[in-house]
């Protein structure tokens, strides 16, 4: 194989960014991704400062016939960001967001976090849907679905997307939206990182914030599961204004009681879709529902929710495998499953949930987005986190056999692709994931990535 730098600077003349190969200084650190599990060593890293860079990228990965990761956060679970032996894209220099008010539409840089949308659309009162922690990469969590706090009104992340710039595989930027190669657009609807590298998102906002009601009462497990049951069928009347999950993990520091601490707790958390001050009084009865451990609710400023999640699992601190799967309700012996999960969690780390669908989301057509049916009415979530490499196998083993102790209540083998451990079940998740539209993204993948260059995802493959 040539030189890489040097087949690089052939691709452009004028090339802004940097890259790194094996034994550069600055190449570990550009190749170490959150997970901390993840050790792959690409055989260049070109961190890109426009898309010109970018292309550059593209097109010697085609020269050399070499795969292509990209990173943008570098926050999959599967560290799908970077490669072993191929050509990783490094978005991380590309992170700008330019709002339009007026338009109420944000245009997006492919390496943009959630922090950086947050902070520039609600300058302007505006938000679109994103995740649940502010470190997470744009990109990565729009391209498989993108579940937040706003998915009650707005939906998912997807629901919101209108247009994007993509760089394909051969190095050609296009163009999608509703009437400009609408088929891309369609796939990277939930469809992944397949068919290309997307330098420009454009999201459509919507005003809210900057004061929000966030609702945190936090129960004890041990206690058991009324306020669980009481909190479902709460969701069942204001399904439509509030976006909640039911997350498990341990009491710990001083924001709880000592007595409490190391012990097993569940909590109620929301975020009401609408007025701070209606939501306040609307979300009062989930503190009422027995014995609180402690209460964190309260109105508070829409980014700093965003980043209330964030300190639960730094970048590169801990080892890391979580999964995912949709379920078609939420019977009393689901909620008993997860609560029994939640206390055999072999580490204090990990965290454990059950999200609420319905709202927004449930009213897009299973044909409408690449990410297909959205009957699914929740989603159980197990986050094995943890710190001794001599752990990994009883911590994911944990994950894994709670997500597949919860197939009986699961929805058609469906799971939520940004969980999807380290990867193993992609053939197989994938097709039962996308169902009915899984052939329409084969098709449209053979048109955009026919050598399957975009492989590291829960990849669809070409035509042969």
């Amino acid at each position: 194989m040539n030189d890489l730098k040097t087949e690089l600077n052939k691709m452009s003349s004028g090339f802004c960014g940097e890259a790194y190969t094996p034994g550069d200084t600055g190449f570990d650190e550009a190749r170490a991704v959150w997970n901390a599990m993840i050790d792959r060593q690409p055989a260049i890293i070109i961190r890109c400062g426009d898309t010109s860079d970018v292309v550059a990228a593209v097109k010697l990965a085609h020269s050399q016939n070499l795969p292509i990761a990209i990173r943008a956060g570098g926050h999959n679970v599967a560290g799908h960001a970077v490669c072993e032996g191929g050509v990783m894209i490094d978005l991380t220099q590309m992170r700008g967001v330019e709002v339009d008010p007026k338009a109420r539409v944000a245009k997006v840089q492919g390496g943009a976090l959630w922090r950086d949308v947050d902070g520039a659309t609600q300058a302007h009162g505006l938000a679109t849907p994103g995740g649940l922690i502010s470190d997470t990469g744009v990109a990565g969590l729009t391209l498989s679905g993108g579940i937040g706090w706003l998915r009650a009104q707005h939906g998912l992340s997807i629901d919101n997307l209108i247009a994007a710039d993509v760089v394909t595989a051969k190095g050609n930027v296009v163009h999608t939206s509703a009437n400009e190669n609408p088929d891309l657009l369609w796939a990277l609807k939930g469809g992944g990182g397949n068919f290309g590298v997307v330098v420009q998102f454009e999201f459509a906002l919507h005003p809210f914030g900057p004061e929000v009601m966030f609702a945190a009462p936090i129960y004890a497990v041990e206690d058991g599961p009324g306020p669980i049951r009481a909190w479902r069928e709460f969701l069942a009347k204001h399904g439509d204004r509030v976006s909640s999950l039911c997350e498990f993990s341990t009491a710990g520091g001083e924001d709880f009681p000592e007595e409490y601490w190391g012990k097993r707790v569940y909590t109620l958390a929301c975020v009401y879709n609408g007025d701070a001050a209606e939501g306040e009084a609307l979300l009062k009865p989930l503190s009422d529902l027995g014995d609180m451990v402690v209460d964190f609710s309260g109105r508070m400023n829409f980014c700093d929710v965003q980043q209330l999640f964030d300190t639960l699992m730094p970048a590169g601190d801990y080892r890391c495998y979580w999964k995912a799967r949709y379920l078609a309700d939420l019977p009393d012996e689901m909620i008993e499953m997860a609560m029994k999960n939640a206390m055999a969690a072999p580490s204090d780390n990990s965290i454990s949930s059950l999200w609420n669908f319905g709202g927004a989301t449930a009213k897009v057509a299973a044909d409408a987005t690449a990410f297909g049916d959205r009957s699914m009415g929740w989603m159980y979530s197990l986050d094995g986190v943890w710190k001794d490499a001599s752990e990994d196998e009883v911590n994911m083993a944990w994950s894994r056999d709670g997500w597949s102790g919860a197939e009986p209540f699961g929805q058609k083998g469906r799971a939520y692709l940004n969980f999807p451990g380290h990867g193993e079940d992609n053939d197989a998740l994938t097709r039962a994931t996308f169902g009915e539209n899984y052939q329409r993204l084969v098709e449209i993948k053979t048109k955009y990535d026919p050598e399957n260059r975009f492989r590291f995802n829960q990849n669809i493959k070409p035509k042969t």
